[in-house]
């Protein structure tokens, strides 16, 4: 095997493309920072305690994890910025009020995504802390599509979702970590008969609308249109009220046909 072979989906950027990812990324980060994001470089490898605490399993796998030489501890190398930038704001900034914070960096995965998906991936992203409000959402969003019409004049679709709703339906369950995660996951896979049958086997704790709800879920994706049938399939709860109506709110300030829920 030559000595300069890298390693599968791992692969050299060149002059020319690379000319483009840079114009990108400036692009993105200049138009953050019109919106009064602050830029922050969060290391590329941390122990994997902090790195991915908070996160679920899908991330866990992506990680690349090593042993440090110094510590003996295992660190990852970061497969994703956003649980970094909560990291910074929460224990570093420890700011009052509104914190806007953008990012772009390399990230690496250790599996591909596809057959002719890279393993090291540039990540642009801006988060907001400290307004639990929709308007924050609202903000990134209209961040999100000031950065899409300076670097492509294609088509783009919006995808719209609430954690609020799959958390109102998990309230009270008895599942434990591991079947929770398993559900989860199942849930963004859409894997409509590992939901059922977790749904099934957690009957403690559940109540028949939330597991009806539950098993719904799979299915409620589309367009704008998916949202009336969300609002019988799901139990009448607060939450589930509130997450639908303002999925709509956001879905409404989109051009018509680039709201995916």
């Amino acid at each position: 095997m030559p000595a300069w072979l890298l390693p599968d989906h791992i692969a050299d950027v060149l002059p020319a493309q690379a000319e483009k990812i840079e114009a990108l990324r400036r692009l993105c980060l200049d138009c953050a920072r019109t919106f009064g994001y602050e830029l922050i470089m969060p290391p590329m490898l941390e122990y994997v305690d902090s790195l991915l605490s908070g996160t679920g399993r899908d991330l866990d796998l992506k990680t690349f994890k090593l042993t440090d030489q110094l510590s003996g501890k295992t660190m990852g190398v970061r497969a994703d910025i956003t649980a970094q930038a909560a990291r910074i704001d929460a224990h570093l900034l420890n700011r009052s009020g509104v914190v806007r914070l953008c990012y772009a960096g390399s990230v690496l995965h250790s599996q591909a995504h596809g057959a002719l998906s890279s393993r090291e991936l540039l990540q642009f992203g801006a988060e907001i802390y400290g307004h639990p409000g929709l308007e924050a959402e609202l903000e990134v969003l209209q961040l999100a599509l000031a950065c899409l019409a300076g670097a492509t004049p294609a088509r783009w679709v919006v995808d719209l979702a609430d954690a609020r709703i799959v958390r109102a339906l998990l309230a009270g369950a008895q599942f434990g970590d591991e079947g929770r995660d398993e559900l989860l996951h199942a849930l963004t896979q859409k894997d409509a008969a590992t939901v059922a049958s977790l749904v099934d086997a957690a009957s403690a704790g559940l109540a028949p609308a939330q597991r009806a709800g539950l098993k719904a879920l799979p299915a409620l994706y589309g367009d704008v249109r998916v949202l009336k049938e969300a609002e019988r399939a799901l139990p009448d709860l607060p939450a589930v009220r509130n997450a639908l109506r303002d999925i709509s709110r956001v879905a409404r300030m989109l051009p018509e046909g680039a709201a995916n829920i």
